[in-house]
């Protein structure tokens, strides 16, 4: 049988609560203070999900240096304060960490990939930061550092085959859980799923071992189950991205059965979202539109306007499957409308990937599906051109779709331009799909081979290893 374990790092003196930051924020609680900082940090692109609970961690000292997501967003929030005026330690005085050069030492970006062995070793709430040596060992497939990756810092779930029972979980491996789900996100928006989808498996089968196994508390039993079928989704998409259709609905509806089960209408309408989705890359587009109009009567009372706006989005691409310019224009204008209300707190976590570029990139996609080359090429370089650095493998989608509306729209020459940008990313991102889009490009640009720059385009994408 196997089991799931999940073990802690615990910190070997006592605390010290950081004052400084205590005073920073007044007289706010620590819930209105996390919700600044999640603001804070979506003015600046970064991705953190701080809570009451992380912020009363910070102020006991339990986290003596943030990571480098959290270290932006503060620094953002208070402009010319050090993390010493912040009441935080130096990165070298982390004890069993080595010591990283300020990334402006480096001459590195901001946003660059960054090792996790800077990051303060008690800090197990949140780490959205990825290593150059986990990004080596999912390009080469290597499965040990990869199972690393999948588990919080401090907190491993470990699927090892053995024959003692589960033992019933708690609030450690609900945490486990729900970290697992944001490193699979993480990696996947910098690298694509056909590196990661088999290794993701091990995980979700140790999160329904956990639920089998039962919970000491209802509200860790609800995380589990939450956790459980986000995961299911996050793999599920791995599995759609990589081009395996059936194993993609088979985890969609695992999340949907288990959103059903408990209530969750959040989970509910996010698995019906993917599975609007992967109707329409499946070639079922009046599944799409049902599934996104279920996602949509589901997600109302939520109160996200975002989550509506992508639903809305989600909808249109059924329509344009259908060839229904009318009703895709007025989910378009639907999407639009309610992605103009902006951000709430109410927005939920997965959809951190959705701003203005992937608005404008699933628009460039309906409009290709309508066959408008020359409408779908322009909203698709305003996606490439607006997508943050952090979403490799957006950007690598945005020009590929760039590519294909330039090649059929007749215009060759940029279609090749635009070809090569993508191959150049292909060191970065492992997905199916995009290759899928990058052969049908070179496949229309073949009549086009004198044109400039088409006949390198094609021999380079010709030398490309095929997908597994």
């Amino acid at each position: 049988m196997t089991s799931s374990m999940v073990t802690s790092l615990q910190p070997n003196r006592p605390p010290r609560p950081n004052l400084a930051f205590r005073q920073l924020r007044g007289h706010r609680s620590p819930a209105e203070f996390a919700a600044l900082v999640r603001r804070a940090a979506r003015e600046i692109g970064e991705r953190v999900s701080c809570d009451a609970r992380y912020v009363g961690r910070v102020e006991a000292g339990e986290i003596r240096c943030p990571n480098y997501a959290y270290e932006r967003v503060f620094l953002h929030m208070f402009p010319g304060r050090t993390l010493a005026d912040l009441g935080f330690a130096p990165r070298s005085s982390v004890r069993g960490r080595a010591a990283r050069p300020e990334p402006a030492a480096t001459g590195e970006t901001p946003g660059a990939l960054e090792p996790y062995d800077t990051q303060d070793p008690y800090d197990t709430h949140e780490n959205h930061e990825e290593s150059d040596v986990l990004r080596r060992a999912f390009m080469t497939g290597g499965g040990a550092t990869v199972a690393a990756a999948l588990g919080p810092f401090g907190l491993t779930i470990d699927a090892a085959a053995t024959e003692q029972p589960i033992r019933r979980a708690g609030s450690s491996e609900a945490a486990a859980l729900e970290e697992a789900v944001r490193r699979i996100r993480l990696l996947d928006d910098r690298h694509g799923a056909d590196g990661l989808y088999r290794r993701a498996a091990a995980p979700l089968r140790a999160a329904y071992e956990l639920l089998d196994a039962g919970a000491t508390r209802q509200t860790t039993v609800d995380r589990l189950h939450s956790g459980a079928g986000e995961l299911a989704i996050s793999v599920g998409w791995l599995a759609h991205d990589s081009g395996r259709f059936d194993d993609a609905r088979s985890h969609y509806a695992e999340a949907l059965a288990t959103a059903r089960m408990t209530g969750d209408d959040a989970l509910e309408a996010h698995a019906f979202c993917n599975t609007a989705f992967l109707a329409r890359d499946a070639g079922r587009p009046r599944e799409a539109v049902r599934a996104a109009q279920a996602a949509q009567r589901v997600g109302r009372p939520l109160g996200s306007a975002r989550l509506m706006s992508l639903l809305a989005l989600r909808e249109a691409g059924g329509w344009a499957g259908l060839a229904d310019r009318t009703g895709c224009e007025q989910a378009l204008a639907r999407a639009q409308a309610l992605f103009e209300r902006g951000h709430s707190d109410a927005d939920p976590e997965w959809m951190s990937f959705y701003g203005e570029a992937e608005l404008e990139g699933l628009e460039a996609q309906c409009w290709s599906t309508l066959g408008d080359w020359p409408r779908a090429a322009r909203h698709a370089r305003r996606a490439a051109q607006l997508q943050d650095p952090h979403f490799t493998r957006n950007i690598a989608l945005y020009t590929a779709e760039l590519a294909d509306d330039l090649a059929r729209g007749g215009r060759p020459d940029e279609a090749a331009l635009a070809g090569m940008q993508v191959l150049d990313l292909l060191d970065q991102v492992q997905s199916s799909r995009i290759q899928t889009m990058l052969a049908g490009t070179a496949r229309v640009l073949l009549p086009h081979r004198r044109a400039c720059g088409v006949s390198e385009f094609l021999e380079r994408h010709t030398s490309l290893p095929r997908p597994m």
